[in-house]
């Protein structure tokens, strides 16, 4: 099955490569041509977060004008099926490998890291770094909290920030990664924090998006702009 979805992903994508010599000779004017390249780019996405960086255009190309044009498949059944595998084994252990570099890392980062003055370890693992301290309350792990943060990656790249949308936000403590629902209830209301959270604290083995590798060592800069009132939801508690 999995490699029917892969098979038919494949196929979309072609639809967009297989129309196009150059980006410059590709309209994206109407509705369809626009979904069209939208269908193309998620994708593309999907493929790259899989590890399908090394398809051959040409090759997809020929599959789709030999479909359409109802000429005879160069390739058996048979054949087709056992490629698709083999290219799914490769990804696979693409990914297994970046896994496993990307837990390599940040094992050296937060060895590392742990050393440097103002950088405190938890006994879950946790580090944190107090960059601006307050007296405000703290929250519990039964509360909504208003927050707003960067994330990034150990090497700096951003990969989530409502600092850049300009838009804090509403969120229960308990509902979150473990990092960030143990960070939370250690900071008081005005305070920033530095969070380095383990990969075990975040998302593991799992890949949320393509632009968190798994076992990832995940960076936040963290601001706790408030606690929610339950008996007044439309007012901000820090207000």
């Amino acid at each position: 099955m999995k490699q029917h979805r892969l098979a038919a992903a494949v196929a979309l994508v072609s639809l967009v490569l297989a129309g196009c010599d150059s980006q410059t000779s590709v309209e994206l004017k109407t509705p369809a041509q626009k979904a069209s390249y939208g269908i193309g780019l998620n994708m593309g996405k999907s493929l790259a977060q899989e590890g399908m960086d090394d398809l051959d255009s040409k090759a997809v190309a020929q599959g789709i004008e030999d479909a359409v044009g109802k000429k005879e498949q160069k390739l058996k059944d048979d054949e087709l099926i056992e490629a698709f595998a083999a290219l799914q084994k490769r990804a696979e252990e693409r990914l297994t490998k970046m896994s496993e570099e990307a837990s390599a890392a940040g094992k050296k980062f937060l060895e590392e890291n742990g050393k440097k003055a103002g950088v405190v370890t938890t006994a879950s693992g946790l580090q944190y770094e107090v960059i601006k301290k307050a007296d405000g309350p703290q929250p519990k792990a039964t509360d909504v909290v208003t927050v707003h943060y960067e994330g990034k990656l150990i090497d700096g790249k951003v990969f989530d920030s409502s600092v850049e949308r300009g838009s804090p936000i509403d969120l229960p403590v308990s509902g979150v990664i473990p990092g960030w629902v143990e960070g939370l209830q250690l900071m008081h209301v005005g305070e920033k924090y530095k969070l380095y959270i383990p990969s075990e604290l975040a998302y593991g083995a799992q890949s949320p998006s393509p632009a968190i590798p798994a076992n990832s060592v995940l960076v936040f800069d963290l601001e706790l702009l408030g606690i929610k009132d339950p008996a007044k939801p439309e007012q901000d508690a820090a207000q």
